[in-house]
Formats: C-alpha cells, structure tokens, sequence
C-alpha cells in the first residue's frame, strides 16, 4: 500500500480572501506544504504580509489586489498570477462576505446583491477562468469554502445562506463536468469560527457562551484548523476525491440541539 503523498512541492496556489483568516492560514499552511502562493484580496498592505510570512518558509509568493466580485479584476489578477509564475495548480475560492443580517422581508436589492456577488457570482467566474488553465495543464484542483450555513439555517442572513448553498451545489456541478479534464472539486464547510467575518460573535463573551452551548465540543474553531483539510484536498492524496464537502465544525450540525451528557 502506497503512503498518501500531502506534498504540494512544485504546485502554484491561488488563494481569494487570502489577507486574513482562513484565507491566510490556508496559503501559509500550502507553503508550508511546498507551494508558491498568490494571494489575493481587496487590501494589498494586509496581503503583502501573507506572502512575505509565505516567503519565510522558502517559497516564492506574490500579492494581488483584486476584488473577488468583480470578474474584470479577476481575469486581471488572474494573468498577474501567470506571468509571474506560469501555472495554477490549485484555486482556493474563500473571499465571502455578509455585511448585516437582516430578516427576508427587510432586503434590498443591493444588499442581497453584493452578497451574491462576492460569495457566489465571482467565484463562478474566477473558477472559469482559472479551470480553463488547469484544463490545458492537465488537471488540477479546485477548493470552496462554503459553510455549514449552506445545509442549516442562520440567524436572520438568508443571503448569505442561499449564496453559500448554491457554491456547495455548484462544487458538484463543477466536479462533475470537470471530472474528465483531470480538475478536481471539492468543498469544505467549516463552522463557527474566530475570523473577522463573525467577530461580535466571540469578541462578546456572553455572544460566544451562547453561540457554543449547542456545538458538542463547546467552542469556535482557529482558522488554522481548516487548512489541514485544504491541504489534504489540494494535494495526490486526495487524488480520487472529487466533489465532497469536508464539514470542520465541532459537531455543530449532527443535532439540532446539543445537550451535555447527564
């Protein structure tokens, strides 16, 4: 039996959402790994950062700013990321956002749009461009960060629900039709967890004592701990995996209330 191979050694990877967060844990755990990485989001002071801590493990990285919802920028940002390295091996879709939550009947339209926009249009859009260069390098592999929120409901963020629901669809979708043109698709779904998108959630004490009563083991998670998966998936090991959701979410979604043992 062979030994799983998780080395991303001579492998390019581009990352969205990548200044801070899971963004940023996944592209330091991917040059830890062996990748170059391009990261790339709306701040180039933040992203700059990112790639020199990448720099530190001894890989070459690039920053780009690009806004993740606007497919202009990203077919740019995109040819910034091959004429510096020449390949894109592996596509991290993770920018999102969900700027208020506010009940169904209170949306507007540009709300509901903007939301749409950065957590689903755009990476339709980037997924086509860059899987149109995979497909000429013989294959690669594709990673979405939806969310629990995409099989469960939120409080009061149904765009932000529904944006992410249609990305995990749309992981299948993709890993289907890209089956044959050696791309995998895969997804991975995390929790509640400590990134700046839900900050009031566990900055409160009193918000994360509430938040974390229902998930079994009774806390958020570290960004850090969804870059293991990331990695899994982005490299040979997962090599027949294609199309799957990795739920990381502290058991928060096998029961609708969570009880501790008596």
């Amino acid at each position: 039996m062979g030994v799983p191979n998780f080395s991303l050694e001579g492998k390019v990877a581009l990352v969205t959402g990548g200044s801070r967060g899971i963004g940023r844990s996944i592209a330091l755990a991917f040059a830890h790994a062996g990748a170059d990485v391009a990261v790339t989001s709306r701040k180039i002071e933040a992203l700059e950062k990112v790639a020199e801590e990448c720099r530190a493990y001894g890989k070459r990285a690039l920053a780009v700013a690009a806004h993740a919802g606007k497919p202009d920028e990203l077919k740019t940002m995109v040819q910034r990321v091959m004429d510096e390295f020449g390949r894109i091996d592996i596509l991290v879709n993770n920018a999102g956002t969900n700027p208020m939550n506010v009940p169904i009947m209170q949306y507007d339209e540009k709300l509901w749009d903007s939301i749409m926009n950065l957590n689903l249009r755009g990476v339709v859009f980037l997924t086509k461009e860059v899987a149109n260069i995979m497909k000429q390098q013989g294959g690669g592999s594709i990673i979405n960060i939806t969310s629990v929120e995409s099989f469960m409901v939120g409080d009061l963020s149904a765009a932000y629900d529904v944006s992410k629901a249609g990305l995990a669809h749309f992981t299948r979708v993709a890993a289907t039709e890209m089956a044959l043109s050696n791309i995998r698709v895969n997804a991975i779904a995390p929790g509640a967890t400590k990134t700046a998108l839900v900050h009031a959630m566990w900055e409160d004490k009193n918000m994360e004592n509430f938040v974390t009563k229902n998930i079994p083991m009774h806390r958020f998670a570290s960004p850090d701990e969804m870059a293991g998966a990331a990695v899994y998936l982005a490299s040979d090991a997962a090599s027949y995996t294609t199309g799957a959701c990795i739920v990381i979410d502290g058991g928060a979604s096998l029961a609708l209330m969570y009880h501790d043992p008596l």
